[in-house]
């Protein structure tokens, strides 16, 4: 939310991603940026990669939108990143619209 009240709506993506790695910085959460998760077939590793915008305690995905609104495909996206990487819960997070969708 900070990044947001500081912000306000209507910038791209980007700036928004670069705005929160600075307040995970900043107050000491642990995280990856764009961290590649890789997606398995049976026993083989896929060539194909996902990259979400943050993994913060090597646990919760989180995925960055400056969209009116969320939908279906981005709902999608989130739910194949957690299924791609094992983890429980994400983030979905929109800074032009509805905030925050907690997935998981």
């Amino acid at each position: 939310m900070t990044v947001h009240n500081e912000l306000g709506s209507g910038f791209l993506e980007a700036v928004y991603q670069e705005a929160l790695r600075i307040e995970f910085y900043e107050n000491l959460i642990p995280f990856e940026n764009e961290k590649c998760l890789n997606i398995h077939y049976k026993q083989y590793l896929l060539e194909k990669k996902y990259v979400a915008d943050f993994l913060c305690y090597n646990e919760v995905i989180v995925e960055l939108k400056a969209v009116n609104d969320l939908n279906s495909q981005h709902l999608s996206q989130v739910l194949n990143y957690l299924k791609a990487c094992r983890k429980k819960v994400g983030l979905l997070i929109n800074l032009n619209g509805m905030p925050i969708l907690i997935i998981g």
